[in-house]
């Protein structure tokens, strides 16, 4: 079996829908059939899986923790879409300071990029996988 390259774009929010908890369980499903997950890029509600504000319940899984550690551990890029993550409140240390706010609020190991960044992994990845 050959493996393949892959980016996994999520769409979903991090509550209130099944879409980035099945993106997530995607991606470990790819590692352990030994694909290479380079990135997810979250798009649309999905930037919300990038705050670092999140506390879910002590008897709900802490998905936003789980995509940290997922990446930190297989070095994965996990991007949030730069534009959209303004507009619904996850903002990185960067994007606060030109925009004149007092704090930032982007989580560990998540990084904002441009839809540039999401047409260069179309480009370049064996599969892109929309969740």
């Amino acid at each position: 079996m050959s493996t393949l390259t892959y980016t996994l774009v999520v769409n979903g929010p991090l509550y209130g829908s099944q879409s980035a908890r099945s993106a997530y369980q995607f991606a470990k499903a790819l590692i352990e059939q030994e694909h290479t997950l380079v990135s997810v890029f979250f798009y649309q509600d999905g930037v919300t899986n990038g705050s670092a504000l999140s506390v879910p319940a002590n008897d709900e899984f802490d998905l936003a923790k789980a995509w940290h550690t997922l990446a930190d551990e297989y070095q994965i890029r996990l991007e949030t879409c730069v534009a959209a993550a303004l507009r619904r409140g996850v903002i990185s240390e960067d994007e606060a300071s030109q925009h004149g706010l007092a704090q930032s609020n982007l989580a560990e190991s998540f990084s904002q990029a441009g839809l540039g960044s999401l047409a260069e992994a179309m480009l370049t990845q064996d599969r892109v996988v929309q969740f």
